[in-house]
């Protein structure tokens, strides 16, 4: 037991680590980006006034859009950073459920281990758990160890075994859960914060806006046009990477609810299993 929680201590660091590299590479790779490709000379024209204007979109379509986004101003980078985080750690928890599904079909394994407890062959469960690796295998199997452990132990009684074999499944679940959840709180605070960070965005280039109208004399054409464009990037960048995070975290929760559900039913089985053949046993014991 030791040696597992000394695993999944050192486990948790590395995540974390990996969690805060992310996030840091994602701010250095945004504003670079920013200023090196968005921000770059060749996507703007000077209109005379001082003023960049983004290029003809007839003559240079991609150095104009680029231009466009980057008036958006400062926040562009910070959503563009969320944006890299969210398909980061989306990638990294489809690799980590994918891996704690195991090898094969997580209903015929399920199936499968009921067929060798129906003829209590505990042995070639095992075997089977060892096939199907990933979450779902270790913590039947730990159940299934439990179970052989306790079947001929004659210094307890049924309930002690019960409970013996159940603390086992709670443990290897409790051991196996934290992982898959891991960083999904991440994606979950970036589906409120993208929003937020484009509202503000919004409101700061709506201010520059009426900064322009309000100039003395004729009103600043480029400036207004400066300010509403950053209100409107910001505020479709933070929209969509919002709803890319919710439809994401909502696609990782659901695959790791579906992935407990049968982690438990794994270990009712096992329960109800040797329940049913503890009575076998006493009746056939009675009869003798």
């Amino acid at each position: 037991m030791s040696n597992k929680t000394s695993s999944g201590g050192s486990s948790s660091i590395l995540k974390s680590v990996f969690a805060v590299s992310v996030m840091v590479v994602a701010l250095i790779v945004s504003f670079i980006v920013y200023y090196k490709v968005l921000g770059a000379s060749s996507n703007f024209n000077d209109d005379g006034k001082g003023h960049l204007e983004p290029v003809d979109v007839a003559k240079n379509a991609i150095g104009h859009w680029y231009a466009t986004v980057y008036k958006g101003g400062f926040i562009v980078p910070v959503i563009m950073s969320m944006l890299i985080m969210v398909i980061a750690f989306s990638i990294e928890r489809l690799l980590t459920i994918t891996r704690a599904k195991g090898n094969g079909n997580m209903d015929n394994f399920l199936k499968k281990i009921n067929v060798y407890l129906e003829s209590q062959d505990l042995d070639g469960a095992i075997a089977q758990c060892d096939k199907q690796k990933g979450s779902i295998g270790n913590v039947i199997k730990a159940g299934l160890v439990a179970y052989k452990t306790v079947l001929n132990d004659n210094t307890m009684d049924k309930e002690q075994k019960l409970a013996d074999i159940k603390k086992e499944l709670e443990e290897a679940t409790m051991l196996e859960l934290p992982m898959l959840e891991k960083n999904l709180v991440i994606i979950a605070t970036i589906a409120s914060i993208a929003t937020l960070m484009g509202l503000l965005g919004t409101v700061l280039g709506m201010i520059r806006a009426f900064s322009a109208l309000a100039a003395t004399g004729a009103p600043d054409a480029s400036a207004l046009s400066t300010g509403i464009s950053e209100a409107l990037i910001n505020t479709a960048f933070g929209i969509g990477t919002s709803a890319l995070a919710i439809i994401l975290y909502n696609t990782f929760t659901s695959s790791i609810d579906a992935l407990t559900y049968r982690i438990d039913e794994g270990g009712f089985t096992i329960a109800q299993n040797f329940d049913v053949h503890y009575r076998k046993s006493l009746k056939a014991a009675k009869q003798a």
